[in-house]
C-alpha cells in the first residue's frame, strides 16, 4: 500500500479483494514502510501507535495468519516440562498420531497417548498444576484431532 496508508479505499484494493473472494481467500493490505518503521520501534511503543491508528496486528501477523488459513494449516505446541516451549504446523484435521510424528518418527511409531490442553485453557489456569487439578488436562488417543493452539504432551514408548 501507498505510504498514507489508506488505499483500501481505492478502486485497484477493491478489485483485489473481489479477486480474492472469488477464489475463497482473503486479501492482506499491508503498509510496507509504515510496517518497516515500526518494525524498529519497541514492542510496546509500535503497539499502541497500531492501536492509535486502529491498525490492528502487525501486517507479518495478519500475512502469516491469512497464509495458515489459506493453506489450512494450524499450530500446536510442546512442551518438555521445563521452560521450553516449542510450535508445529500441521494441517487442520490431523490427528494426535500425525502431530506425534512431526516433533520424531519415534514419537508416532511408540505413540501410547496424548496429554492435551488448549492454550486458552492453560492460560486461565496459569500452570499445568493448576490445570491438571481444575480437570483442564484431558488425556487423547491417537484419532484425537488436533485443535489451532492445543498443548501436546506426547507419552510413547521408545523403540528397541
Amino acid at each position: 500500500m501507498s505510504e498514507d496508508c489508506d488505499s483500501t479505499a481505492g478502486p485497484l484494493w477493491t478489485q483485489i479483494a473481489e479477486r480474492a473472494e472469488e477464489q475463497g481467500t482473503t486479501a492482506v493490505a499491508i503498509c510496507a514502510e509504515l510496517e518497516s518503521a515500526l518494525s524498529e520501534w519497541p514492542p510496546e511503543e509500535a503497539a499502541e501507535y497500531r492501536a492509535e491508528l486502529d491498525m490492528g496486528p502487525a501486517g507479518l501477523e495478519r500475512l502469516v495468519h491469512a497464509g495458515y488459513r489459506l493453506l489450512d494449516l494450524l499450530t500446536f505446541f510442546t512442551a518438555t516440562g521445563t521452560n521450553v516451549v516449542r510450535a508445529w504446523t500441521l494441517r487442520r484435521g490431523q490427528t494426535a498420531y500425525d502431530a506425534a510424528g512431526k516433533v520424531h518418527t519415534d514419537m508416532q511409531r511408540g505413540f501410547i497417548r496424548a496429554e492435551v490442553i488448549a492454550y486458552s485453557d492453560l492460560m486461565s489456569a496459569g500452570d499445568f498444576g493448576v490445570a491438571r487439578e481444575r480437570g483442564l488436562v484431558r488425556v487423547e488417543g491417537r484419532d484425537y484431532i488436533v485443535a489451532d493452539g492445543d498443548i501436546l504432551h506426547i507419552r510413547f514408548s521408545p523403540p528397541r
